[in-house]
């Protein structure tokens, strides 16, 4: 199984061009915000869109949630397709959705720039932050079934078949309004962020102390620096990797935002009071 992504910042097009770009790379399987596609089927999964909150959102875009995770391995196990295509806001991402799914690596990376002008994308961040209309690369009498209270308008998808004729078709995809957008914007506040990763960095053996935590958003996730103040002894590349993993897995379990780095700095060696206390008493 080959698997291709493609890759661009949230509301810049990728599911208007899904369709087009699955026909072009004859990949059988559409993987996008939760769901998996193929042609005018949704084969299994939830749909991110339908989530009440942008947390939840993001959750099940990434496959988190047990059952949602497997509903959708056991539907790729069935259909055995021989080329998938993942859309994703960043390579890490795409990596993310892929080893939940148990996919292979992914081959090739498709940059939303390389299908779309400066204009278009300008066109869709419009349509996706003035008026949240988001794109579903599935008919609209698929989309009900998620969506049975929404309005959804059916959005028509031309492509050119690969005859020698030339010959065109066309696919029907749906523009909906998502659930979350109903509630306004929902931030997370740095402060919460970093208290986050201070909980999940003293809870790795061997660290005293998360220190000073500056926190980077970027448009892909965030990036998180610690300065680390560990126990005398211990090993620090180890605890270094360890602190990395607590923080990323704590932070996208609990806020469902994508950790694109944690960066570390051992900055100061205390000593272990038990150690103080067992040296004393011997």
């Amino acid at each position: 199984m080959e698997v291709l992504a493609l890759v661009g910042p949230s509301g810049t097009g990728k599911s208007f061009r899904a369709i087009n770009t699955a026909h072009e790379y004859q990949a059988e399987v559409i993987i996008d915000d939760g769901l998996l596609i193929n042609g005018n089927r949704i084969l299994a999964g939830q749909s991110a869109k339908r989530q009440p909150t942008r947390i939840g959102a993001i959750k099940t875009a990434l496959f988190m949630e047990p059952g949602h995770v497997q509903q959708a391995r056991d539907a790729l196990a069935a259909l055995k397709p021989e080329r998938v295509l993942v859309l994703a806001t960043s390579h890490e991402m795409a990596e993310k959705i892929t080893g939940r799914l148990g996919l292979p690596p992914v081959k090739k990376y498709i940059a939303i720039e390389e299908l779309a002008s400066p204009r278009e994308i300008r066109k869709a961040r419009i349509m996706r932050t003035q008026y949240s209309k988001h794109v579903i690369p599935a008919p609209t009498v698929e989309v009900k079934k998620s969506f049975p209270d929404t309005i959804i308008d059916p959005l028509q998808v031309f492509m050119r078949r690969k005859e020698p004729q030339g010959a065109r078709g066309w696919l029907e995809q749906s523009v909906v309004r998502p659930t979350f957008t109903y509630y306004g914007k929902i931030s997370i506040a740095q402060g919460a962020l970093a208290a986050i990763a201070a909980r999940a960095a003293k809870e790795v053996p061997g660290v005293k102390d998360a220190g000073r935590i500056n926190i980077l958003r970027r448009n892909d996730g965030v990036v998180i620096d610690l300065s680390l103040t560990i126990y005398y002894g211990q090993v620090m590349y180890q605890v270094s990797r360890l602190v990395q993993e607590s923080v990323r897995r704590r932070v996208e379990e609990m806020t469902g935002l994508q950790v694109v780095a944690v960066h570390i700095l051992v900055k100061d060696i205390s000593l272990d009071p038990r150690r103080q206390n067992e040296a004393g008493t011997g």
